[in-house]
């Protein structure tokens, strides 16, 4: 162990030592760090409440500290030692030690949703923005400055000083509390900025120390290093989150493994295949948003959020006042610049001015391309964008970096590394200082800071509500057995946030409003609450476990392109989830014969799964919202129109599950039962810990029954209850049309039949063509369509679970009578005419089983006035009870008696009191008044009847 750790403090020593004085010793890097963290908290704790932004407060102390150190004969002993070991740390490893986790936190922490709708407008900033900011510098640093810098040079520190440092960015918008579009647009452009500065920084670099490039390798290296670290991040993110899928209920290895992938793919990018580590980072923070935020549920999602809140806090702590260091130790530790350049001074003002100029013309050359993509951007906000163009710790490592290589060329002397430093320093100081500390002021100047009027009313409204329920919680809590009454104006006098009420409560939305006349804020402001109601619901399902990690995902998203479309339309979520309800159209693809039918089932009932949790989940968040919003806000208009809104959204939904309940209830108890199993798993693992804290339960014991609890999670997890379709050879059986026959031909059939899973939409058969086979209907519904038969009559046109559709037109031999069409999706079974008709002729007992099967859906085709209300097994035990079926000759009179009805198979034939009007099969014949007689009119054979007594 004693090993160990000298070679624990050996190591660093040794990394330190080629950079450090040989006087100072490397523990005095930790009191730096110690020393840092301790005036960054008692600068956030000061500083909580003002208008001053706490990055300006930790870059004004380290200008403090590197003066002290630097500009003065007595120093700061150790902790000086400490700054002068972190000053010459090498810059790259000061970019590796600190980016990768700030930039991860960032990217991260964005909104997917609005990195979608926003891309194109960063994509333009960090683009031709950065090289149009880089041109437009080195233009004016070549043609103003007296330096004698080649253009090289000119536009290197041109492309240094274009990258908008998205440390400085975020944590000022983070504290300044902008609208979410125009800090997604910042600190978007903010974070590509950097990386794609970084990559023209390399390039010109580059070109400064003597390597020429064609403007074909320009274009390629910039396309390699660009998207090679945008391909990098999202295949280290896809294996990162396939990795994170078998971490179970470990929030240490799962915080751990996004600390770690974040490095990996920085070092990875920038020292192994020389792509862009900050791009790379930048996607891969991205690719988590999108995939991977619901995969930490819980307590684990709450610290993983506290975790890279920390680290991000560290990082910008340190990283801030370790460039206010650098910045004095550029300015004091180089006399030399000022004694052969006495004008520095009014060359950074100058350089200033260029570096606002040059985001002006930035943002104006692209201000129409950025008004038209994703949410625009208006004048005001244009103005924000140009002055948040704040230059950081990134611009300031690059300038170390240039300082570390000059002397070696004589494009780049000592004395020119020395300006970088001094220029970039100063842009960094004057952008921190003058124009975050201003962009909150800029912020009220232009009203980007306000409320609008009816988050006013709804803020005044909460605090009445507020009163109301601090009066509640005191008649609650007034009295106790042991202390006796408490005190309520005292009370209400230690409540100041809600001394400043004046007059009495006023509804937000106001009564005089019509159904007509509504509102358009009031209407959007409610709608987005009830929307952000709906998916704090879906955050609390996937807690429950009712949806899974990518159910989630799906209904997270549609709440957000609703969000969008708030202000001008209805509720809309339900649009973006009915493409993930229903079937696409390449699972007709899978109906074909060259996939297995086992495999097309699996697909179908997964679908069919995945639609039912959604739609679940879609109808309780909604009723869970919808109560919310009743309860906060009351009966109102604008509620009640967007109560109304929401029950519409669900109309599809309720009818999807409805649907699934009568076609394959099976799906739904599955679902349902793996939602129960972990609820009830979950309930006692809560219970475990209510018994520990009741001190009921030792640690050790709690612990023993919570792994077990865990283990029995983890499976359900893993392996989770699956719909179980029976197997072929029991549900055929189990059909009526089948299981009537003896063994030995269900058998023989049974070995023919070949089961098919059919989509909505999907045609078993089309009227008038060739009769190939019949169907045999097990689950789902079938609609039938036909121009010949009219079906006026017919409320609901269908055939269920049990129906036997074909089978008339096979014995008859005549082309299908009408369309049969699935109307959800069917489990089925298809058996060929000839299996049919060769079973008939090696037994022809069966013919009139046959006969009687095939008048079953005749009469629903017919008369549906009376058959189509009666289910099909009463149906079939009506035509078993009380039907006769003859065949007659030419001449024969057929007399169908009151209160029964006859359907002509086969023939033609015309009623006695009528001349020439001939009736062809097949027709249903009905009595009028009494019994009514036809006549055989066909000459060519034979004609058979047959007639079903309605009562007994």
């Amino acid at each position: 162990m004693e090993e160990v750790k000298e070679y624990l403090y050996v190591l660093p020593s040794r990394m330190l030592e080629e950079i450090s004085s040989g006087e100072s010793e490397p523990v005095d890097a930790v009191i730096f760090v110690g020393i840092s963290l301790v005036l960054g908290i008692a600068s956030r704790h000061l500083l909580r409440g003002t208008r001053v932004p706490y990055t300006v407060a930790l870059l004004i102390i380290g200008l403090g500290l590197g003066s002290l150190e630097y500009g003065t004969s007595h120093k700061l002993g150790r902790i000086g030692d400490g700054i002068r070991l972190w000053n010459n740390i090498d810059p790259d490893l000061l970019l590796a030690v600190f980016l990768p986790a700030l930039l991860f936190e960032s990217a991260f922490s964005m909104e997917v949703h609005q990195i979608k709708r926003c891309m194109a407008q960063m994509v333009l900033l960090a683009g031709p923005g950065v090289i149009i900011s880089t041109f437009c510098l080195g233009f004016a640093l070549k043609i103003t400055f007296p330096y004698e810098w080649n253009w090289k040079t000119s536009l290197l520190l041109g492309g240094l000083l274009s990258a908008t440092d998205p440390v400085a960015v975020v944590a000022l918008l983070k504290e300044l509390g902008a609208s979410k579009k125009l800090s997604t647009i910042i600190e978007g452009e903010s974070l590509m900025n950097d990386g794609t500065a970084i990559v023209v920084y390399q390039l010109f670099f580059k070109m400064v120390n003597g390597e020429s490039f064609s403007w074909d390798a320009i274009v390629g290296f910039l396309a390699k290093v660009a998207l090679g670290a945008v391909g990098l991040g999202i295949a280290f993110g896809i294996a990162s989150v396939l990795w994170l899928g078998f971490i179970f209920n470990d929030t240490v290895v799962e915080i751990t493994l996004t600390v770690a992938v974040s490095y990996v793919v920085y070092f990875t990018g920038q020292e192994g295949i020389e792509v862009s580590g900050v791009l790379a980072v930048m996607t891969l923070g991205m690719f988590y948003a999108a995939f991977a935020k619901t995969a930490f549920k819980g307590d684990g999602q709450q610290s993983l959020h506290h975790f890279w809140e920390m680290v991000a806090y560290i990082a910008n702590t340190l990283i801030f006042i370790l460039s206010g260091v650098v910045i004095a130790e550029g300015i004091l530790g180089n006399d030399k610049i000022f004694q052969n350049n006495g004008n520095s001074w009014g060359y950074l003002i100058l350089l200033y001015i260029f570096v606002q100029v040059s985001r002006c013309i930035v943002v104006g050359v692209l201000y129409p391309f950025l008004r038209y993509f994703g949410y625009g951007l208006d004048l005001k906000e244009a103005a924000i964008l140009i002055w948040s163009g704040l230059r950081g710790a990134v611009a300031l490592s690059l300038s170390l970096s240039v300082k570390r290589s000059s002397g070696g060329s004589f494009n780049l002397s000592s004395e020119t590394g020395s300006l970088f430093i001094f220029f970039t320093g100063g842009i960094v100081f004057l952008t921190l200082i003058v124009n975050g500390s201003t962009t909150q002021f800029i912020l009220h100047f232009l009203g980007l800071d306000k409320l609008s009027a009816a988050k006013k009313r709804i803020l005044d409204y909460t605090k009445y509500e507020m009163l109301n329920k601090a009066f509640e919680a005191f008649e609650d809590l007034v009295d106790d057995e042991e202390l006796g009454p408490a005190d309520w104006p005292t009370v209400k006098r230690y409540i100041t946030s809600l001394h400043d009420l004046e007059g009495d409560r006023v509804h937000p939305h106001t009564e005089s409003e019509a159904d007509n006349d509504l509102d358009p804020s009031n209407l959007k402001d409610i709608r987005i609450r009830l929307l952000n109601g709906i998916q704090a619901a879906y955050w609390e399902m996937l807690d429950e476990g009712r949806i899974a990690q990518s159910t989630a995902n799906l209904l997270m998203q549609s709440v957000d392109e609703a969000i969008d479309t708030a202000s001008h339309e209805p509720l809309c979520d339900w649009k973006g989830l009915k493409s993930n309800v229903q079937f696409p159209n390449y699972y007709k693809f899978l109906q074909t014969s060259m996939f297995p039918q086992k495999l097309i089932t699996f697909f179908t009932v997964e679908r069919l799964e995945n639609g039912c949790c959604i739609c679940a989940a879609f109808l309780r968040a909604h009723r869970i919202a919808r109560r919310q919003l009743h309860e906060f806000i009351g009966d109102s208009v604008v509620a009640s129109t967007v109560i109304a809104e929401s029950e519409a959204e669900g109309e599809e939904a309720r009818k999807f599950l409805e649907d699934v309940r009568i076609t394959f209830p099976q799906v739904l108890r599955v679902v349902k039962t793996r939602q129960v199993t972990y609820s009830v798993l979950n309930h006692l693992i809560d219970y475990l810990h209510n018994l520990e804290k009741a001190g009921l339960l030792e640690e050790k014991e709690m612990l023993h029954l919570h792994d077990a609890v865990q283990t029995d999670l983890k499976r359900l997890l893993r392996n989770p209850p699956l719909v179980k379709i029976p197997k072929i050879n029991d549900i055929i059986s189990a059909h009526p049309f089948l299981g009537a026959f003896p063994s030995s031909v269900r058998e023989s059939l049974e070995c023919s039949t070949k089961e098919k899973m059919k989509t909505r939409g999907m045609t078993l058969y089309k009227e008038g063509s060739k009769p190939n086979g019949i169907w045999l209907i097990s689950n789902g519904v079938v609609k039938w369509k036909s121009k010949s038969i009219r079906n006026k009559h017919s409320m609901h046109p269908t055939f269920t679970h049990g129906s036997t559709l074909g089978l008339y037109e096979v014995l008859v031999g005549k082309p299908y009578i009408c369309d049969m069409v699935s109307d959800s999706v069917v489990l089925c079974f298809f058996i060929e005419s000839d299996r049919i008709l060769s079973m008939l002729r090696s037994d022809p007992a069966l013919e009139d089983f046959l006969w009687q099967e095939s008048a079953i859906v005749l009469a629903k085709l017919l008369f549906p006035q009376i058959f189509e209300k009666i289910a099909l097994h009463d149906l079939r035990a009506l035509v078993a009870e009380r039907s006769s079926m003859k065949t007659y000759i030419t001449g024969e009179t057929i007399e169908v008696s009151h209160q029964s009805v006859g359907f002509m198979l086969e023939g033609f034939i015309k009623p006695s009191h009528a001349e020439g009007e001939l009736i062809k099969s097949p027709a249903v014949l009905l009595p009028s008044q009494g019994n009514q007689s036809f006549l055989h009119a066909d000459k060519s054979g034979d004609f058979i009847i047959f007639i079903i007594k309605l009562c007994p």
